[in-house]
């Protein structure tokens, strides 16, 4: 329902040729989810940059700082191929928490290994959302479904790069089956804390 009435509200007096207006609604629609995503991932990667500890501190704290600025740049190209649709990109802060169906990031000052363990879980999130935004996008647009396969693969390639930390050389994650990023972030501490002493 709440789908539904924001498509409404969003659709476009015009969209780009070969679509129509429904169609350009529903991608405006599909592309807002996804620029709330990218945001709270820029702010969640920022966060977890200023709060990390521990002996891992400097490689991780300067491993997020490129997938900050590419995130800020997805973001950039959502609210871009938004108003190429002839929609509005929402990207304050209020309609962003309004709007997202997913808590906020949930460790503060911690070890390393804690965050990278919370953020593959943030990560899974954002990119099982983004699988499904493809998958609408390419009924409708060729052009909107490109834009989002190429930043699937820019996410993937972090997440590997966050995994890669918590991956034992049996190929195991420490972080499996976490349901939260608590428990992901506790479960990736007491691993690394096995696997080092």
């Amino acid at each position: 329902m709440a789908r539904t009435a924001n498509r409404d509200a969003n659709r476009p007096a015009y969209t780009v040729p070969g679509l129509t207006t429904e169609q350009g609604a529903e991608l405006i629609v599909t592309l807002q989810e996804r620029l709330n995503a990218l945001n709270d991932l820029h702010l969640t990667l920022k966060h977890i940059h200023w709060n990390v500890v521990g002996p891992h501190f400097i490689a991780v704290h300067k491993m997020l700082d490129p997938q900050v600025d590419r995130v800020r740049l997805m973001a950039d190209d959502v609210a871009e191929r938004i108003a190429t649709l002839g929609g509005v990109a929402h990207g304050t802060p209020g309609r962003l928490v309004a709007d997202r169906s997913w808590d906020d990031y949930s460790v503060g000052r911690a070890d390393a290994i804690a965050h990278l363990g919370a953020l593959d879980l943030v990560y899974t999130g954002v990119i099982t959302d983004l699988r499904n935004a493809i998958e609408q996008a390419g009924k409708i647009d060729p052009a909107t479904e490109d834009l989002l396969i190429e930043q699937l693969r820019d996410l993937e390639q972090y997440q590997w790069f966050v995994r890669a930390h918590l991956e034992s050389s049996s190929g195991t994650l420490a972080t499996a089956d976490a349901p939260t990023e608590v428990r992901a972030a506790k479960k990736a501490v007491r691993k690394s804390g096995k696997s080092a002493g």
